[in-house]
């Protein structure tokens, strides 16, 4: 039920900030739109802890933070190759997960595939491929770079469950 509640609380939200009129016809149609996708969503029993998970709730607005500041200072690197400051070095490795239950490794996966200069390929059950242009890309990714932007109440609750 807190999936359902926070799943509504977060689509009026974006309802409220999309349509900018706060008058009473518009917030009913508002109402009536969460409570239709809520009752499709039921019906479809699509909300759970992976597809809506509140204990990472807390700690995304750092981590879309951090990862914008690696995807910046990514870019910066990626330019500097471009231009022949830094040499271009192709690198392929496989890089272990942080964490291993599936919403952690897609998002890892991703998150890696969003920064300039690298690129996921595949994913094992373990690890995942991962591309690189440099050598120097390819170390940061390997000491843990994108790794330490995953919120410690994950790790910790994983590591408590296996």
């Amino acid at each position: 039920m807190k999936h359902y509640i926070s799943v509504a609380s977060l689509l009026m939200i974006l309802w409220l900030l999309l349509s900018g009129h706060y008058n009473p016809l518009m917030i009913s149609f508002g109402v009536v739109s969460v409570c239709f996708t809520l009752w499709l969503s039921y019906r479809m029993r699509i909300i759970d802890d992976e597809s809506h998970p509140i204990h990472l709730s807390g700690s995304l607005i750092k981590y879309w933070i951090v990862l914008s500041y690696k995807i910046f200072l990514a870019n910066v690197d990626v330019v500097l190759r471009i231009i022949g400051v830094r040499p271009v070095e192709p690198q392929l490795i496989r890089i272990p997960f942080p964490k291993q239950d599936d919403l952690s490794k897609v998002i890892y996966a991703n998150s890696v595939t969003l920064t300039p200069g690298s690129a996921s390929i595949e994913i094992y059950p373990d690890s995942v491929l991962v591309h690189t242009i440099s050598k120097e890309g390819a170390t940061a990714l390997l000491e843990g770079d994108l790794a330490d932007i995953f919120p410690a109440k994950a790790t910790q609750s994983n590591e408590a469950q296996q």
